[in-house]
């Protein structure tokens, strides 16, 4: 019995550092706008800058996932997003092969640059 409990518990060690490697990380950075750092950066506890992780089972959803976050219903305090992400630990590039994903996001002339607006 005590054998059975010391392979459970490495089994489940080595799971458990598996799933640290693995995943898809995404890194925000954003501008606030004139005034507005403290609450744009807030979602970062007060940084501009920070990583969060997301679910995702390949890269590609991975990069689905970084434009998503590019999304920005705060107009009038975050100016913009600067997202990249790795998955697996290798970076995962945008359509156009650079590392800013919110180039890719369809709603950024609506959402980026609004403050005051």
């Amino acid at each position: 019995m005590k054998y059975i409990s010391l392979v459970l518990a490495a089994l489940f060690l080595c799971l458990d550092g598996t799933q640290a490697i693995a995943g898809c990380d995404l890194n925000y950075t954003r501008t606030a706008c004139p005034g507005k750092e403290e609450i744009s950066f807030k979602k970062c506890d007060g940084k501009a800058s920070c990583v969060k992780s997301a679910a995702a089972d390949t890269a590609e959803a991975c990069r689905v996932k970084a434009v998503a976050a590019c999304a920005n219903d705060r107009l009038d305090i975050t100016k913009s997003k600067f997202i990249s992400a790795t998955f697996n630990g290798k970076p995962v590039l945008n359509k156009a092969g650079g590392t800013d994903h919110c180039l890719d996001y369809a709603e950024r002339e609506a959402e980026f640059n609004k403050c005051g607006s």
